[in-house]
C-alpha cells in the first residue's frame, strides 16, 4: 500500500501522546477512587468484565484515529477491477513482409485468425474498429458491436507496401476522438520534417491528461516491422499519452530479420522491438512478442484477459474514512449504553 500523501502519517505520533495521558487519566481516578472509598468496594466493583469495558469504548475511538489519519494520507492499492474499455482499436500492419512464412501459415494469415478469435470473445459492450495500414493507415471499419463487420473487415486485408507505424496510431486516435479536430491529412502526409514534428505537438491543442487515465478506449497495435515512412512512431505515441490512450504493441517476427522475395524483388524485414516496447511504456500499455502462430494466439488471449480484468492502482481513502466513522459510532454508542456517557 502507498499514499498520495505520506508526509500526514506523523500525525501517528500523536497516537501515543493520547494513549500516555489517557493511562495518566487512569491512575488519576484510581489514586481518588481509593482515597474516598474503602478499597473493597473498589474492588468489588472493578471486576474483569467491568475492566474490560470500561476500556474498549476508548480502544475503538483510537483504532478511529488512526483510521482517520490513514484516510488523511490519501491510501492507495493496487487491485484487480473489471474495466471500463467501450472501445478498442485493432491497428494491424498489412504490409508485403506479412506475408513472410516464418510464422505459419504466413504472417499475416496467422495474425488474421488471433484477431477474429480475439474478436469473437470481447464482451457485447465492447464495441471494436479496425484500422489497416502499410504506407497509409486507413480506417477498415468504424467501431462496432457487431462482431460480423470486423471479421469481414480483417478478413479483406490486401497487402501493400512500407509500413508507416506512426500514421497507424494517429488514425486510431483520429477514430477514438472523432471530434477532437485531428487533422490526418496533415500529420500523416509525406516525409518527416521538424515542421510536421511541430504539427504533431501543437495537434494536441486540449489540456493534457496523466498517461493511460483514458479508461473508454485502448489501441492494440500489431506489426512485424519497422518504419519506413510515415510520422515518427515516438512522437505519434506521445500523441496518444497526452490523451491518456494505452498502446498494446505486438511484434511478430524475428528481431534479427528475414529476407523475403515477392515478383522479382527481395528485402530483409526486421522487427523493430525497441520502438514497439517505447511505445508501450509512453502510453502505459504493454509489449507483446509472437514468434509463431501458437505464441501469436496466446498473446491475443492474455490482451483479451487483461482488457476484460486490470490491476490498477486505486485510492482506498473513502475505504479507511469509513473504517474511521463506524469505529467511532460503535465506540461512542457502547460509551452511552454502558456509562450514559461518550467516551
Amino acid at each position: 500500500m502507498t499514499f498520495v500523501w505520506p508526509e500526514m502519517l506523523w500525525l501517528m505520533a500523536v497516537l501515543p501522546l493520547l494513549l500516555a495521558a489517557y493511562v495518566w487519566v487512569l491512575r488519576r481516578k484510581k489514586k481518588l477512587a481509593v482515597r474516598y472509598a474503602s478499597l473493597s468496594m473498589v474492588r468489588e466493583a472493578m471486576g474483569a468484565g467491568s475492566r474490560i469495558k470500561r476500556h474498549l469504548p476508548p480502544l475503538l475511538f483510537f483504532l478511529a484515529l488512526a483510521a482517520m489519519i490513514l484516510a488523511v494520507a490519501r491510501p492507495q492499492a493496487t487491485i484487480t477491477l473489471p474495466t471500463q474499455h467501450e472501445t478498442v482499436i485493432l491497428a494491424m500492419d498489412i504490409s508485403g513482409s506479412m506475408r513472410a512464412t516464418d510464422v505459419e501459415p504466413n504472417r499475416l494469415v496467422a495474425a488474421q485468425n488471433a484477431a477474429k478469435q480475439f474478436v469473437a470473445e470481447q464482451p457485447e459492450n465492447v464495441r471494436v474498429g479496425v484500422v489497416a495500414f502499410a504506407g497509409t493507415a486507413t480506417v477498415a471499419q468504424a467501431p462496432t458491436r457487431n462482431r460480423e463487420d470486423v471479421i469481414a473487415a480483417i478478413d479483406r486485408f490486401q497487402l501493400q507496401r512500407a509500413t508507416a507505424i506512426g500514421s497507424a496510431i494517429i488514425v486510431s486516435l483520429a477514430t477514438i476522438f472523432p471530434e477532437a479536430g485531428i487533422d490526418v491529412g496533415t500529420l500523416t502526409y509525406g516525409p518527416d520534417s521538424s515542421k510536421k514534428s511541430e504539427k504533431m505537438s501543437g495537434a494536441a491543442a486540449h489540456k493534457p491528461v496523466p498517461p493511460g487515465s483514458y479508461a473508454s478506449a485502448v489501441i492494440i497495435l500489431l506489426t512485424d516491422g519497422q518504419r519506413t515512412t510515415g510520422p515518427d512512431s515516438i512522437q505519434a505515441a506521445k500523441m496518444a499519452a497526452e490523451r491518456g490512450v494505452r498502446i498494446y504493441t505486438v511484434g511478430v517476427g524475428t528481431p534479427e530479420g528475414k529476407v523475403i522475395g515477392f515478383e522479382g524483388w527481395s528485402m530483409r524485414v526486421r522487427l523493430d522491438e525497441e520502438t514497439l516496447k517505447a511505445v508501450a511504456d509512453i502510453t502505459r500499455g504493454e509489449y507483446f512478442y509472437a514468434g509463431n502462430a501458437v505464441d501469436l494466439k496466446k498473446v491475443y488471449q492474455a490482451l483479451n484477459a487483461k482488457l476484460i480484468l486490470e490491476r490498477k492502482k486505486t485510492e482506498i481513502t473513502a475505504l479507511f474514512a469509513g473504517l474511521a466513522a463506524l469505529l467511532a459510532v460503535v465506540s461512542a454508542a457502547l460509551s452511552l449504553a454502558w456509562f450514559h456517557r461518550v467516551i
